[in-house]
Protein backbone atom coordinates (compact mmCIF):
# COMPACT_ATOMS: atom_id res chain seq x y z
CA UNK A 1 0.00 0.00 0.00
CA UNK A 2 2.55 2.54 1.09
CA UNK A 3 4.72 1.73 -2.12
CA UNK A 4 1.74 2.20 -4.28
CA UNK A 5 1.05 5.79 -2.67
CA UNK A 6 5.15 6.57 -3.17
CA UNK A 7 4.50 5.67 -6.73
CA UNK A 8 1.27 7.55 -7.26
CA UNK A 9 3.12 10.35 -5.57
CA UNK A 10 5.97 9.81 -7.82
CA UNK A 11 3.82 9.94 -10.57
CA UNK A 12 2.17 13.33 -9.72
CA UNK A 13 5.76 15.16 -9.21
CA UNK A 14 6.68 13.80 -12.78
CA UNK A 15 3.51 15.09 -14.41
CA UNK A 16 3.71 18.26 -12.55
CA UNK A 17 7.49 18.90 -13.53
CA UNK A 18 6.08 18.26 -16.95
CA UNK A 19 3.46 20.87 -17.35
CA UNK A 20 5.59 23.37 -14.85
CA UNK A 21 8.35 22.67 -17.89
CA UNK A 22 6.26 23.53 -20.66
CA UNK A 23 4.77 26.27 -19.41
CA UNK A 24 8.03 28.07 -18.38
CA UNK A 25 9.62 26.71 -21.91
CA UNK A 26 6.26 29.41 -23.34
CA UNK A 27 6.65 31.84 -21.04
CA UNK A 28 10.71 32.20 -22.13
CA UNK A 29 9.08 32.66 -25.84
CA UNK A 30 6.67 35.82 -24.49
CA UNK A 31 8.19 38.91 -26.28
CA UNK A 32 7.62 42.73 -24.93
CA UNK A 33 6.12 45.78 -26.79
CA UNK A 34 5.88 49.23 -25.56
CA UNK A 35 3.77 52.09 -26.65
CA UNK A 36 3.14 55.51 -25.71
CA UNK A 37 -0.61 56.56 -26.40
CA UNK A 38 -1.38 58.88 -24.10
CA UNK A 39 -2.50 58.60 -20.96
CA UNK A 40 -1.71 55.01 -20.14
CA UNK A 41 -5.21 53.92 -18.79
CA UNK A 42 -6.63 53.94 -21.87
CA UNK A 43 -3.47 52.44 -23.84
CA UNK A 44 -3.58 49.80 -21.32
CA UNK A 45 -7.41 49.19 -21.97
CA UNK A 46 -6.79 49.08 -25.34
CA UNK A 47 -4.48 46.01 -25.42
CA UNK A 48 -5.85 44.37 -22.72
CA UNK A 49 -8.63 42.44 -23.74
CA UNK A 50 -6.28 42.10 -27.31
CA UNK A 51 -6.08 37.88 -27.83
CA UNK A 52 -2.78 36.72 -27.70
CA UNK A 53 -1.85 39.47 -25.56
CA UNK A 54 -0.36 38.17 -21.87
CA UNK A 55 -0.43 41.25 -19.75
CA UNK A 56 -0.36 45.19 -19.70
CA UNK A 57 1.16 47.08 -16.89
CA UNK A 58 0.99 51.13 -17.09
CA UNK A 59 4.23 53.03 -16.74
CA UNK A 60 6.73 55.62 -18.07
CA UNK A 61 10.07 55.31 -20.65
CA UNK A 62 12.04 57.80 -22.27
CA UNK A 63 13.11 60.25 -19.17
CA UNK A 64 16.34 61.07 -17.10
CA UNK A 65 15.58 60.86 -13.88
CA UNK A 66 15.70 57.35 -11.74
CA UNK A 67 12.45 56.03 -10.71
CA UNK A 68 10.14 58.67 -11.59
CA UNK A 69 6.65 59.15 -9.42
CA UNK A 70 3.68 59.92 -10.84
CA UNK A 71 3.45 63.28 -10.16
CA UNK A 72 6.77 64.45 -11.05
CA UNK A 73 6.42 62.83 -14.65
CA UNK A 74 2.60 64.07 -14.99
CA UNK A 75 4.47 67.70 -14.62
CA UNK A 76 6.25 67.26 -17.32
CA UNK A 77 10.00 67.67 -15.70
CA UNK A 78 11.66 64.26 -15.76
CA UNK A 79 11.37 63.65 -19.93
CA UNK A 80 9.61 60.34 -19.22
CA UNK A 81 6.70 59.70 -21.58
CA UNK A 82 3.71 57.51 -20.07
CA UNK A 83 3.96 54.30 -21.87
CA UNK A 84 2.39 50.56 -21.20
CA UNK A 85 4.42 47.16 -21.89
CA UNK A 86 2.52 45.13 -23.39
CA UNK A 87 3.61 41.14 -23.08
CA UNK A 88 2.67 39.13 -25.91
CA UNK A 89 2.72 35.10 -27.22
CA UNK A 90 4.32 35.79 -31.09
CA UNK A 91 2.07 32.67 -31.66
CA UNK A 92 -1.25 33.75 -31.09
CA UNK A 93 -0.54 37.65 -32.28
CA UNK A 94 2.47 39.39 -34.43
CA UNK A 95 4.00 42.68 -33.13
CA UNK A 96 3.04 43.97 -37.16
CA UNK A 97 -0.73 43.05 -35.50
CA UNK A 98 0.15 45.16 -32.28
CA UNK A 99 1.23 48.12 -34.52
CA UNK A 100 -2.24 48.06 -36.47
CA UNK A 101 -4.00 48.24 -32.75
CA UNK A 102 -1.81 50.75 -31.36
CA UNK A 103 -2.00 53.50 -34.80
CA UNK A 104 -6.10 53.20 -34.64
CA UNK A 105 -5.88 54.03 -30.63
CA UNK A 106 -3.98 57.59 -31.39
CA UNK A 107 -3.97 60.51 -32.93
CA UNK A 108 -0.37 60.41 -34.82
CA UNK A 109 -0.90 63.66 -36.18
CA UNK A 110 -0.26 66.03 -32.97
CA UNK A 111 3.32 66.59 -31.05
CA UNK A 112 3.34 66.29 -27.32
CA UNK A 113 0.15 65.63 -27.26
CA UNK A 114 -3.21 63.25 -27.36
CA UNK A 115 -6.41 64.46 -27.04
CA UNK A 116 -7.04 66.45 -23.92
CA UNK A 117 -3.71 65.89 -22.13
CA UNK A 118 -1.01 67.83 -23.52
CA UNK A 119 2.89 67.72 -22.27
CA UNK A 120 5.90 65.56 -23.94
CA UNK A 121 4.69 63.10 -21.52
CA UNK A 122 1.91 62.78 -23.46
CA UNK A 123 3.60 61.97 -26.70
CA UNK A 124 3.13 59.00 -29.03
CA UNK A 125 5.97 56.93 -28.85
CA UNK A 126 7.00 53.67 -30.04
CA UNK A 127 9.64 51.90 -28.22
CA UNK A 128 11.23 49.19 -30.05
CA UNK A 129 13.21 46.18 -28.25
CA UNK A 130 15.45 45.08 -30.77
CA UNK A 131 15.95 45.48 -34.49
CA UNK A 132 13.30 43.35 -35.96
CA UNK A 133 10.79 45.52 -34.09
CA UNK A 134 12.68 48.40 -35.57
CA UNK A 135 12.17 47.37 -38.72
CA UNK A 136 8.58 46.93 -38.37
CA UNK A 137 7.61 50.07 -36.68
CA UNK A 138 9.33 51.65 -39.18
CA UNK A 139 7.86 49.39 -42.09
CA UNK A 140 3.97 50.52 -40.79
CA UNK A 141 4.34 54.11 -40.72
CA UNK A 142 5.66 54.32 -44.15
CA UNK A 143 2.82 52.18 -45.15
CA UNK A 144 0.72 54.22 -42.82
CA UNK A 145 1.97 57.65 -44.71
CA UNK A 146 0.70 56.10 -48.07
CA UNK A 147 -3.03 54.72 -47.16
CA UNK A 148 -3.79 57.09 -43.83
CA UNK A 149 -7.23 58.62 -44.38
CA UNK A 150 -6.27 62.08 -42.97
CA UNK A 151 -3.99 64.61 -44.77
CA UNK A 152 -2.02 65.37 -41.70
CA UNK A 153 1.55 64.41 -41.28
CA UNK A 154 2.50 61.42 -38.85
CA UNK A 155 4.68 62.67 -35.91
CA UNK A 156 4.76 59.66 -33.75
CA UNK A 157 8.07 58.83 -32.12
CA UNK A 158 9.66 55.59 -33.53
CA UNK A 159 12.61 55.29 -30.90
CA UNK A 160 14.72 52.35 -28.74
CA UNK A 161 13.31 51.58 -25.58
CA UNK A 162 14.97 52.47 -22.52
CA UNK A 163 14.53 51.33 -18.76
CA UNK A 164 10.45 51.19 -18.13
CA UNK A 165 9.69 51.93 -14.19
CA UNK A 166 6.11 50.39 -13.88
CA UNK A 167 3.34 53.33 -12.79
CA UNK A 168 2.11 52.90 -9.13
CA UNK A 169 -0.09 50.32 -8.02
CA UNK A 170 -3.68 52.55 -8.09
CA UNK A 171 -2.78 52.91 -12.09
CA UNK A 172 -2.37 49.44 -12.65
CA UNK A 173 -5.93 48.11 -14.34
CA UNK A 174 -7.20 51.20 -13.52
CA UNK A 175 -10.25 51.00 -16.21
CA UNK A 176 -11.44 47.71 -14.22
CA UNK A 177 -10.65 48.99 -10.25
CA UNK A 178 -12.32 52.17 -11.50
CA UNK A 179 -14.90 51.81 -14.33
CA UNK A 180 -16.92 54.76 -14.28
CA UNK A 181 -14.00 57.24 -13.69
CA UNK A 182 -12.45 55.88 -16.15
CA UNK A 183 -14.98 56.12 -18.82
CA UNK A 184 -15.75 59.54 -17.49
CA UNK A 185 -12.42 60.23 -18.53
CA UNK A 186 -12.07 58.69 -21.60
CA UNK A 187 -15.52 60.33 -22.95
CA UNK A 188 -14.57 64.35 -21.44
CA UNK A 189 -10.98 64.01 -22.98
CA UNK A 190 -12.83 63.13 -26.84
CA UNK A 191 -10.24 60.18 -27.19
CA UNK A 192 -12.81 57.79 -28.61
CA UNK A 193 -14.64 61.24 -30.93
CA UNK A 194 -11.34 62.10 -32.18
CA UNK A 195 -10.40 58.67 -33.05
CA UNK A 196 -13.98 58.17 -35.06
CA UNK A 197 -13.08 61.43 -36.82
CA UNK A 198 -9.71 60.55 -37.34
CA UNK A 199 -9.41 57.20 -38.91
CA UNK A 200 -13.59 56.00 -39.18
CA UNK A 201 -13.55 52.59 -40.85
CA UNK A 202 -9.96 52.68 -41.63
CA UNK A 203 -8.37 48.89 -40.89
CA UNK A 204 -3.88 49.09 -41.19
CA UNK A 205 -2.35 47.13 -43.83
CA UNK A 206 -1.71 43.69 -42.23
CA UNK A 207 2.27 43.91 -42.67
CA UNK A 208 4.30 40.79 -42.19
Amino acid sequence: MKRTIKMGRAVFFAAFLLIFGAISSRAENFETATFGGGCFWCTEHDFDEVPGVISTTSGYMGGHKRNPTYQEVSAGVTGHTEVVQVVFDPIKISYAALLNIFWVSIDPTVKDQQFCDRGNQYRSAIFYHDEQQKRLALASKKSLEKTKPFQESIVTEITAASHFYPAEDYHQNFHRKNPVRYKLYRFSCGRDQRLEALWGNFEPSAGE
